[in-house]
């Protein structure tokens, strides 16, 4: 049995665009956003920093994954996203999201 370990962490992957969120009701707009810049056409991964605030952090990506899904599904676009939340200072956690082809691309 073979186990995967993933050799960088999310953070070492070009940005293209940095969204801020505040509250969960923002999410919508921001996966609008993604989908309208062509996620997979992209030459870097977005990131989505938003509250510690675990319920508040639940429910932004959550929203953000479906609406994203829903949007990129609508418009026919390539819907394999990859994505990864971590710890991006004392007070926020990251989302940063990449078409598994650009991450490809880019040799991670």
């Amino acid at each position: 049995m073979c186990i995967e370990t993933m050799e960088f962490h999310p953070s070492h992957l070009p940005v293209v665009y940095s969204f801020t969120i505040e509250d969960e009701r923002e999410s919508v707009d921001v996966a609008s956003q993604m989908v309208k810049m062509g996620f997979s056409m992209q030459k870097g991964a977005f990131r989505v920093i938003m509250t510690k605030e675990q319920k508040v952090a639940k429910k932004i990506g959550f929203t953000i994954m479906n609406e994203l899904n829903f949007g990129l599904r609508k418009t026919k676009q390539e819907r394999d996203v990859r994505y990864w939340i971590y710890s991006h200072d004392k007070d926020h956690f990251a989302m940063v999201l990449i078409s598994s082809k650009v991450m490809q691309e880019l040799g991670f």
